[in-house]
C-alpha cells in the first residue's frame, strides 16, 4: 500500500477501494452531523453540556476576519503545491518546512478571529493559567502549597486549568513572564510556535520508522489539519509538541541506536507527564515505537538505561520542590466531578468525543485509518504495517482516554497529541489533493463559522 509498485498503485486506486475510503469519511461526517443534532437536543433541553454548539465548545458565529485572506491563500497552495514540494524538496529543509507552513496555518486560522480574541487573551480568561503568575512568586513555596488549591471551595483554588493539570504547563508560563515575556500575546506565541513543530516531529518519527517517502506523504496533511484550529493559541499545542519531540527522539535513539537521543526522550516524557496528567497515556505510542525499534534496543540495552535515566529528571525536580504528582491527581478527580465534569453526560460524551476527534483530524484521516486497518489485516506491505501500528496506538490511547469519563467534552483541545498521530494515516491516500481539499476546507468551515472557545 506504501509500495509504489505498478500492482500496488492499481489496488490503491481501485474503484472498490475509493469507494470504502467516501464510505468512512461519510460515516464520519455522519457521527458529528448525530453529536450536533442531539448534543443540541441535549442541551436545549436538560442544560447537562455545558457547551453551546455541541459537540464542540463553541458558540456559532458566522464571521470573517483579518487572517481569512491569508487562511484562504495557504489553504489553496498547500492543494496545488503541497504534495509535489513534500516530494521534492530536501529532508534537511523539509521538517523546518513543514513547521513554518504549520505555524502560518496556525496564525491565519487564529487570525479569523482577530489578533486580540484569536491569540492575545486566549490564555488570560478566567480558567487560564495567566492569571494566577503572581501567585507564583516563590515557585518552590508555591509548588509545596499546589495541592491545597486543588479542590473547589478552599480558599484561593486554582482557576479550572490550573487545578486540571500538574504544575509544569503554569511555571511555563510563570518563566516566560520572568524573562519579559509576559502577557497573553506571547504565551500565545509561544503555543502557536510549539504547537507548529509538533507535525515536523511526527515527520521525523515517521522517517526513522517507516520510511521516508511515507513521511514525505504525509507532510502536506500535518501542515493542513483541522486540528489547526484549536493548536491556535492553546496551551495543549504546547503539550503537543513537547509530547511528539518525546516520541521522535525515542524513534531516533531505537533506530540509531544511541543513548543520547533515548535520554532527550526520557526527558521530554518527564516534562510531558508534569504538563498534563492525561498525556500518560502517550505511553501506549511510546511502546509501539519501541516496539517498532525492538531491534536497536535489543542491540544496546544502554538505550532503556538512558531512557529511564531522563525520565526521572522532571518527576525528582518536582518532588523535591514539593509536588506530589499522586496526591495532585487524586485531588484533581474531586474537582472534576465537583464541577461541570461531574454533570455531563457520560452516555453522550462517550460517542461524541469521538465526532470531535473526527473534526480535528478531517475526512481524510478517516479514509486513511479505514487503508490503515486493511494493511494490517493484510500484511503484505512491511512499511504499511508500521505506519498501521504507529497510528493505531494512538487511536487506542484515544479511546482509553475516552472510556476512561475524564475527557467528557472539550477534547477538541484535549485529544491533540494523539490526534497528530493519526493524521499520517492519510499517507494511505492516492490523490491527495482531493483529500487535502477536504481538510483545509473543515477547517476553513469550522473556524469561520463557529467562534471557538479555544
Amino acid at each position: 500500500m506504501i509500495d509504489r509498485s505498478p500492482q500496488t498503485d492499481s489496488a490503491r486506486r481501485s474503484p472498490r477501494v475509493a469507494r470504502r475510503d467516501l464510505l468512512a469519511a461519510l460515516a464520519a461526517a455522519l457521527l458529528v452531523t448525530a453529536a450536533v443534532l442531539v448534543g443540541r437536543h441535549i442541551q436545549d433541553t436538560r442544560h447537562t453540556l455545558f457547551v453551546h454548539w455541541p459537540p464542540l465548545f463553541a458558540e456559532w458565529e458566522p464571521h470573517v476576519g483579518p487572517g481569512t485572506p491569508a487562511a484562504l491563500l495557504l489553504a489553496a497552495g498547500a492543494v496545488a503545491y503541497g504534495p509535489a514540494l513534500a516530494a521534492r524538496l530536501s529532508w534537511r529543509v523539509l521538517p523546518w518546512a513543514a513547521w513554518a507552513a504549520s505555524a502560518g496555518w496556525i496564525f491565519s486560522l487564529a487570525l479569523i478571529d482577530g489578533w486580540h480574541t484569536g491569540i492575545a487573551t486566549r490564555l488570560t480568561t478566567r480558567n487560564e493559567y495567566l492569571r494566577v503568575i503572581d501567585r507564583f512568586h516563590d515557585i518552590p513555596a508555591t509548588l509545596r502549597d499546589f495541592d491545597q488549591h486543588i479542590v473547589s471551595g478552599v480558599p484561593g483554588n486554582w482557576p479550572a486549568h490550573v487545578a486540571g493539570h500538574p504544575p509544569a504547563a503554569t511555571v511555563t508560563f510563570v518563566l516566560l513572564d520572568r524573562v519579559g515575556l509576559g502577557g497573553g500575546a506571547w504565551a500565545g506565541t509561544w503555543c502557536v510556535v510549539l504547537g507548529a513543530s509538533a507535525g515536523a516531529a511526527v515527520l521525523v518519527a515517521l522517517r526513522a520508522l517507516v520510511d521516508e517517502p511515507t513521511a514525505r506523504r504525509a507532510a502536506p496533511f500535518l501542515v493542513c489539519a483541522p486540528a489547526a484550529v484549536w493548536l491556535g493559541a492553546s496551551a495543549d499545542a504546547y503539550f503537543a509538541a513537547v509530547a511528539a519531540w518525546a516520541l521522535a527522539c525515542l524513534a531516533l535513539a531505537v533506530t540509531r541506536r544511541s543513548p543520547l537521543w533515548a535520554g532527550a526522550s526520557g526527558l521530554l516524557f518527564g516534562l510531558t507527564c508534569y504538563l498534563s496528567y492525561g498525556l500518560t497515556l502517550i505511553a501506549l505510542v511510546a511502546l509501539a515505537v519501541l516496539w517498532l525499534g525492538r531491534a536497536g534496543v535489543r542491540a544496546r540495552p544502554v538505550l532503556l538505561v538512558a531512557l529511564v535515566a531522563g525520565l526521572a529528571v522532571v518527576p525528582v525536580v518536582f518532588t523535591l520542590l514539593g509536588f506530589n504528582w499522586w496526591t495532585a491527581y487524586h485531588l484533581l478527580v474531586t474537582r472534576y466531578y465537583q464541577g461541570v465534569g461531574g454533570i455531563r453526560p457520560y452516555g453522550y460524551w462517550v460517542w461524541a468525543n469521538l465526532a470531535c476527534a473526527a473534526i480535528i483530524t478531517g475526512p481524510a484521516t478517516a479514509a486513511g485509518l479505514g487503508r490503515a486497518g486493511s494493511a494490517l489485516r493484510r500484511r503484505t506491505d512491511p512499511a504499511g504495517v508500521r505506519l498501521a501500528l504507529l497510528t493505531g496506538a494512538a487511536l487506542l490511547a484515544l479511546l482509553v482516554a475516552d472510556v476512561s469519563g475524564m475527557s467528557k467534552a472539550e477534547t477538541e483541545r484535549i485529544w491533540l497529541p494523539f490526534a497528530l498521530w493519526l493524521l499520517p494515516a492519510c499517507a494511505y491516500l492516492p490523490g491527495p489533493r482531493v483529500w487535502l481539499g477536504a481538510q483545509a476546507v473543515t477547517a476553513l468551515l469550522v473556524n469561520h463559522l463557529l467562534l471557538t472557545g479555544w
